[in-house]
C-alpha cells in the first residue's frame, strides 16, 4: 500500500485536459502515490452538448472510464490535483460545481495542511493558461491547503507549461498536448506527489 494519495479531480470536454491528467497520474505514481483519477460531471443536457461537435460522444466515454469525484475523495487523499480547460481566464463550471461540494470538509479543517495543485489546457495560444491555473490557487487556500506551482525545478519547465501548473494549447481541433507538455505533467505529478508525503510525515 502507498503511503501517499494524490486525487486528480479535472473536468475535460474534448480530451486534452484528460491528457494532462493521465500524465500527472502517470508521475504521481512514478513517485510511489496511489492515485484516484476523477472527472467532474457535466451540468447542461444532451441537447446543448450535440451543438458542439464530439462533446456529447467524449462525455458518455470518459463518464464510463473515470468516476465522479466525490468530498470523501478529498478527505481520502494528501494532495489534490485539479485540472480545468480555460473558462474566460477562470475555472470551468463543472470542476468548480465538485470544489463548491466541499464545504463540509472545509468547515471541520480536514483539508488543513493538504498539498494543492492545479493544470488547464486552452483553445488558443496566451487564452489564460496561466490565470486559469492562478484562480484555483484562491479556493485552494481557502480550504487551508499547501499551494505546490512547478516552479523551474526540472529542465522541462523551460521548454513548455507554466512556472504554475502544466498547461497545453489545443486549438480548434483538439490537438493532443506534445511531448513536452506531457513531461511537465508528469513532472507535477511527481512534485505533487513528493511534497504530499513530507506535508503528512511532518503533520504525524
Amino acid at each position: 500500500m502507498s503511503d501517499v494519495n494524490i486525487l486528480i479531480a479535472f473536468y475535460s470536454r474534448t480530451g486534452s485536459t484528460e491528457a494532462l491528467a493521465k500524465a500527472i497520474a502517470e508521475g504521481a505514481r512514478e513517485a510511489g502515490a496511489e492515485v484516484r483519477l476523477r472527472r467532474a460531471r457535466d451540468l447542461v443536457g444532451a441537447e446543448i452538448m450535440k451543438k458542439a461537435p464530439g462533446w456529447l460522444e467524449n462525455s458518455a466515454r470518459m463518464d464510463r472510464d473515470y468516476e465522479a469525484p466525490t468530498e470523501a475523495d478529498a478527505e481520502w487523499a494528501d494532495g489534490l490535483i485539479f485540472g480545468t480547460p480555460t473558462r474566460f481566464g477562470l475555472v470551468s463550471s463543472e470542476l468548480k460545481a465538485y470544489i463548491d461540494t466541499l464545504g463540509g470538509l472545509w468547515f471541520q479543517g480536514k483539508l488543513n495542511g493538504k498539498a494543492g495543485s492545479a493544470f488547464t489546457s486552452t483553445s488558443t495560444t496566451h487564452g489564460g493558461n496561466e490565470i486559469t491555473i492562478q484562480s484555483l490557487y484562491t479556493p485552494m487556500a481557502h480550504l487551508g491547503m499547501i499551494i505546490v506551482p512547478t516552479g523551474y525545478a526540472d529542465p522541462v519547465m523551460f521548454r513548455a507549461g507554466t512556472p504554475y501548473g502544466a498547461s497545453s494549447v489545443s486549438g480548434q481541433t483538439a490537438v493532443p498536448p506534445t511531448a513536452d507538455e506531457i513531461e511537465v505533467a508528469k513532472f507535477q505529478g511527481k512534485r505533487v506527489a513528493q511534497v504530499a508525503r513530507a506535508l503528512k510525515t511532518l503533520k504525524a
